[in-house]
Parts: C-alpha cells; structure tokens; sequence
C-alpha cells in the first residue's frame, strides 16, 4: 500500500545526497576476512586508465581500452525535487503535516499517477516534494502537485488568432505537452470566438513558463506567410496535375503548402502557406502554369448520354485523371444533378482527339440494358440462397444486375458484350418460368391468417407440401388480406380451392358459450368419454370443449359452422334438461334384513319399478337400521314411497 514519508530537514539533505547514515556506516565498516581482503579490486583495476586515442588508417583515433567496454546504464526511474512556497501552500498549518487533507492528497496523487511522494519541510516553511518514478509518472505527479497542493495564479497572454491552432496541434497532442510540462491549466477560445486571449491558470512559476512558451509558438509562426491566390475554376486541374502530381511536386520543390480546393467545392482560391521565400517561389510557379494554359488551350464540348457520365468520371475519378495522364487534356463532367448531357475537354489542340477518342471510349464501353420478368418471379430467378444468379455472376463478374421490387423488370449494367451475354442468359430463365409456373392471389380476412397457418404452420406446410406451391400469407404487421401462391399452375388452382374453403369455413365459424352446471359435465362426457364421443359423431364439425375441473367453470365452449353449433347446442341443452328432471334423490332408512326382499331373486323385485333407480348408495346407522340413498325420477320415488315407508314401520328404532 503506498504511503507518505515525512522527512526531517537533515534526513531530506541525505536523500538528496543519495547516502543515507546506514549507508555510509556500512561503506566504512567494510568486508573483513583474508578472503575478503584478496577479493578486493586494485586501485588499477577500481580506476582504470583514462582512454588513449589510437590512429586509424583515415586519421582518426579511436579509444581501445576498458573505458570502451563499460555500458551506460539508463534508469527508467527518474526523482525530481518540487519546491513550493509558504505563501503559495494550499494547506499551511504545520501542527498537522503529514497527516490531515494534505496527506490524503498526496496518497490519492500517488494511486492516480503510480509515482511515489515523499514531502519535507524546508526552513522557511515551503513545502519540498520529491517524486520518484517513471518520467509519465512524474509529470503527471507534478500537475497533480501543483493543481492541489499550491494555490492557482490565472494569466492571459494574446496573439493572433490564426496562431491558436498551433497551440493546440494535431488532435490536441501539443496542448496537453505544454500542460503537463508546465504544470498549467490552458483555456483556448473556440473557433467562433473572436476572442484572442488565451487564459492560463497555474502556478506562478508555471504561469510564466506557459506564457514563454506560447508566445515561442506564435513567434515562430510569424515568420511564416499566407498567400492566397484567385485561378479559375477550370484551370485547376492543370494546377494539380493527373492523381496531384504537379501539385505535390511543387510542394516539395518550394517546401511551402499548397491546397487547391477539391473538384465537389466551387472556390477559385487557392491557399499557399510556409516561409515567405517558399510561398513567394510556389506562388510564382502556380501563376506560370495557369498563364501558360490560359493561353495555349481551347475547348469542345460534345454530348454524352446522362446514363454514361459515370463511366467516363470512373470510380473515385480516376478515369479523368487517367485521360489527364495520358493526354494533358482535362475533361469537366456536368455535375449529377444537372440535367445537362455536354461534355467539355480543355486542353492544347494536338492533343484533344485523342482525348476525345478515349471519351467516346469510356462512354460505350458500359451499358444499361434490362430484361422484362414478373417482380413475382425474381425470387425463382435469382435461386435458393442466390445460387443462380451467382452462376451467372461467377461467369461475368463485371455485370451488376439489380431486382427492384414491385417492377416488372431487371436491370442490367456493365461491359456490353458481357451485358448482353447475360442478358440471353437472364431472358431464357424467364421465358422458362413463366411457362412451367403461375400464380394466384387471393382475399382473406387477416383475422384468419393464423387458423389457416394452423400450430406451428401445420395446415400451411400441410398445403405447400401436397401441391408443390409455395404461399405467402403476410405478417400480421403489414394488415393485409392478399394471400400469394406461386408454383405449378395446376398446384397452384388447387391450393387456391383449399385455401378458401377453409376462409369460407372460418368466415361461417361460430363461437358458442353453454352455461351448464360444473356437476352434470362429467355425466354429459361419461365413463372414458364415450357420451361425448356420440355427441361428437352426430356433430362433427363442431368442436366441444370442457373447462378444466379445478377452474370450476360452468362454461362448455362450442365452435364451428353457425348451423351446425346451434343444432348441437340444443341437443347438448335437451340432455342436460333430462339430467335435471332425473336427478331427484331421497334418503330410505330400511333394515338390512329387508334388503333382499326389496331387490327380489335375480333383482325381480326392483325391476318392477317404472324407472329403475340411478344410484343405490348405503349408510350404516345402527346394528339393524342402514339409510339407503336412491336417485331415481319423481314419478318413480312417489310410488314406491309407500312401499317404502311400510316396509320401514316395523323397524322399532323408527
């Protein structure tokens, strides 16, 4: 863990003489032992002799003794000593050096930089830092240093404004050297400020080191010039020369800098900056050219089609520069959101037909062309994956071929005798589609979408399957109701058929809700479903669902054609109406003894009843009573009530 040092007057002497007393006492102290004395050096070998220069055959000397083998060894560790005043201390109250705000800073200084501090106080109560660690390390410490340890002084030193960008270099890297070498905080205006101050806050040792240094800066600029000169526009790529070679060649000739604006922006002037001799000889060079061409050029203009405009600028403008090179000519391209078709080539007269040659050339040798094909079919065209159009492609690399969707067409460009090679190639894949395929659209309530899709695309995948088409139901994002098929004509017409019986089905769906009792639901469904599985066969279009028995839903949902869901609806509503008058019930008690003669040999008596009973449930009550519980209909249960009861009278616990 780091930590603060806090040293004596005396102790801070000895550091900075770089012998402590343990070190000096163990220097005197020395080895002892015979075998200490004979490993020794000499006074010859500890203090070799001053090098000898010996002569060489060219004249020259050269040492040869032990001094030339002696390496000198680089520290990567450097110690630098700050001193700061007692009136420019931040923290001056000695009772607590070493420990308190002071402290705490000093120990954040050296975690945030990685350099050790080690403070002392001098005689006249400032403050010596000594820093040790990497040169990085260092003067990031001592920015630290002087930011939180002194007290801020502010400055502000003026020079021309064109000179600020110096100050800050490239990506800001000067602005931070001056910074961190001088200890200082420096504020520049930004470019819309007119200002011309410069404001500097720091220390007052780093206040004038800043200042010096950055009137340096402005004063080495002053003896540089700017020259500005106005040529025309359509002299400039004589200026420039093919690819900026004239350009870069006077650059390097005259040493000064020479920016001439871009063909894209419309400025006549160009800028020369440097020493005033190296601008004055590039100036001079610049206007040389331009009156040598102003007087020795003429110009004709041609029309090229808008379409070919490119192919003669090429890409990135190299096809110009090209035809400067080789002709001397320069040729001026309308610009692209001109409607204009006139081509203009500026050069001397011997040279302009071959220049124009070289146009024309340029001009034809790439066309446009494009093939008549269905947008429906570009997808078949262009293959799974790509895989037939990169056969084309693999073959003739050099055309581009552009699908655009919702047209009818493609595009084609490139050479043109690969375009029209592609071109057949491209025709006879149409030609073929369209007589082995076909397609049909179809309208559908989005609503449905997804119940032709079915779970997990079964119905839709069930369709592409059987009739080899391929179906494009859209997303329900777009809220559209065309449905697309796409494949062999006949496929096609019989998905189409499927595909709206299923609409027409759906559209006449109908959904239904039963309120019946949650008690009757397994009574209606019966043992392993076979009840409702004869209400399903009477009914099967009509799907029948039962709510979940912990839902405790007295809800039975039906779907399916409207006719079909009411004609099942009542059905299912006539049987529930049976259960309810059926489903009477009372409680008999009867001895046990009479159970036999109510039911008779081989269930003789019971069979008498006009509706036998649903359920005949027993309870035991005492040794000789038992109650039975019967459902039977009301009819039944009024007339064998007193049979019954008489049969119950003689029972003596009654």
């Amino acid at each position: 863990m780091s930590s603060v040092a806090v040293l004596t007057q005396e102790s801070f002497n000895e550091h900075r003489s770089g012998l402590l007393p343990e070190q000096s006492g163990a220097a005197v102290a020395g080895p002892s032992g015979k075998e200490e004395e004979d490993a020794l050096p000499t006074y010859k070998d500890a203090f070799p002799p001053l090098p000898e220069r010996a002569a060489t055959p060219d004249g020259t000397q050269e040492t040869a003794n032990a001094w030339t083998k002696i390496r000198p060894l680089k520290s990567s560790i450097i110690t630098q000593v700050f001193h700061v005043p007692l009136e420019e201390r931040k923290y001056k109250d000695i009772n607590q050096f070493g420990e308190g705000d002071q402290a705490k800073v000093c120990v954040d200084i050296m975690h945030k930089t990685g350099a050790h501090l080690e403070l002392s106080l001098a005689k006249d109560q400032g403050l010596s830092i000594m820093v040790s660690g990497k040169l990085d390390a260092v003067m990031k410490a001592r920015k630290e240093i002087v930011s939180r340890l002194q007290t801020q002084a502010s400055a502000t030193v003026a020079i021309p404004k064109e000179h600020h960008r110096f100050v800050i270099g490239k990506n800001g890297e000067k602005l931070q050297e001056l910074e961190l070498k001088t200890a200082t905080k420096i504020q520049i205006p930004r470019p819309d400020d007119p200002s011309n101050q410069i404001k500097i806050s720091g220390t007052k040792e780093g206040l004038e080191k800043a200042k010096h240094e950055i009137l340096l800066i402005s004063a080495e600029q002053d003896k540089r010039a700017v020259e500005r000169v106005n040529i025309d526009k359509v002299y400039h790529p004589f200026i420039t020369g093919a690819f900026n070679k004239m350009v870069s060649e006077m650059a390097q000739d005259t040493g000064a800098r020479i920016n001439v604006p871009p063909p894209s922006v419309n400025k006549t002037e160009i800028v020369i900056t440097g020493e005033k001799e190296q601008v004055a000889l590039a100036v001079a060079m610049i206007k040389k050219v331009y009156e040598e061409k102003k007087k020795n050029t003429t110009t004709i203009a041609v029309e090229v089609k808008k379409s070919q405009h490119k192919y003669v600028v090429g890409p990135k403008g190299n096809t110009l520069q090209e035809i400067l090179d080789r002709t001397g000519v320069s040729v001026e391209i309308p610009p692209s959101d001109s409607s204009s078709e006139t081509v203009i080539l500026r050069g001397e007269p011997d040279r302009l037909g071959q220049a124009l040659t070289e146009v024309y050339a340029k001009a034809n040798s790439y066309t446009v062309s494009s093939v008549s094909a269905p947008s429906w079919l570009h997808r078949f065209i262009i293959g799974k994956k790509g895989q037939n159009l990169a056969k084309i492609t693999q073959q003739m690399p050099k055309v581009h071929i552009e699908f655009t969707e919702g047209e009818d067409k493609i595009t084609l460009e490139g050479p043109t005798k690969d375009v029209q090679m592609v071109q057949s190639q491209i025709e006879a894949i149409v030609i073929d589609l369209v007589s082995r395929m076909d397609y049909a659209e179809i309208t559908v309530d989005p609503k449905f979408h997804r119940h032709l899709i079915g779970k997990g695309g079964v119905n839709i995948n069930r369709i592409k399957e059987m009739h080899k088409v391929t179906v494009r139901i859209p997303p329900d994002n777009e809220k559209s109701n065309l449905i697309r098929i796409e494949g062999d004509p006949q496929g096609v017409q019989e998905a189409k058929k499927e595909l709206l019986e299923l609409a027409s089905r759906m559209e006449n769906e109908r959904t239904k809700d039963l309120i019946i009792e949650q008690r009757f639901h397994r009574a209606i469904i019966g043992q392993k479903g076979e009840k409702i599985k004869e209400v399903r066969d009477k009914f099967p279009e009509v799907i029948i669902n039962f709510p979940d028995p912990a839902h405790k839903s007295d809800i039975v949902q039906l779907r399916g054609p409207r006719n079909e869901v009411e004609k099942c609806s009542k059905f299912m509503q006539k049987m529930v109406a049976e259960m309810v008058e059926n489903s009477f019930s009372v409680s008999v008690p009867i001895f046990k003894q009479f159970h036999r003669n109510i039911i008779g040999k081989g269930g003789s008596n019971i069979k008498k009843v006009p509706h036998p009973p649903h359920t005949f449930n027993s309870v035991g009550v005492c040794s000789n009573l038992t109650v039975i519980h019967f459902s039977w209909p009301p009819v039944s249960i009024y007339k064998c009530s007193g049979l019954l009861w008489l049969t119950c009278e003689r029972c003596p616990c009654i």
